[in-house]
């Protein structure tokens, strides 16, 4: 096993935060390959509780799979944003619920990516104010049983199962 020698990068397409670069490589045994890597600003993403330990999903359309999927609160960290605030800022304008946030770790987003995912739980959430998504959004916003939460992860159709599974064992709701 050896690192590859990246011999080149451009971009080949930009849009809406994100990059799309083709690198070109050697590999170890000397063949040349190309991969195309998305390059994005870190997304974060949060497992929130209300204090009856109901999970706050957001149900919204997904361009990749064309599907409606319920997914945990998160988006992508504004230019010169902090993990934290961006956190905060995005289960409030999702959901419209705040509560005590915690990091919990960084996981890589994707393996053609450069992106880490910044993992967080929020506990004792209470809606505070309506959701204010952005202008692409529609979002509904869903709260299920944590046992129910558990039972609907094993099927594998949440956008953010690492998180959930990462700060379900943080909080030892595991």
């Amino acid at each position: 096993m050896g690192k590859w020698i990246k011999k080149n990068a451009e971009i080949v397409f930009s849009k809406y935060g994100r990059t799309i670069e083709r690198r070109d490589f050697v590999l170890p045994n000397g063949k040349e390959t190309d991969y195309y890597v998305i390059k994005t600003n870190s997304p974060v993403c949060v497992l929130a509780l209300t204090p009856e330990n109901e999970v706050i999903l957001a149900k919204q359309f997904r361009v990749g799979p064309e599907e409606i999927l319920m997914e945990l609160p998160g988006g992508r960290m504004e230019l010169n944003e902090k993990p934290e605030e961006a956190i905060k800022r995005e289960l409030l304008e999702e959901t419209g619920y705040s509560g005590n946030i915690q990091f919990v770790t960084r996981c890589l987003d994707c393996g053609y990516g450069t992106a880490d995912r910044y993992c967080f739980v929020a506990t004792d959430c209470k809606k505070v104010s309506e959701p204010e998504p952005d202008d692409n959004e529609f979002i509904e916003v869903i709260k299920i049983p944590l046992i129910d939460f558990r039972n609907f992860l094993r099927t594998g159709r949440l956008t953010d199962v690492e998180v959930a599974y990462l700060g379900l064992d943080y909080l030892n709701l595991l």
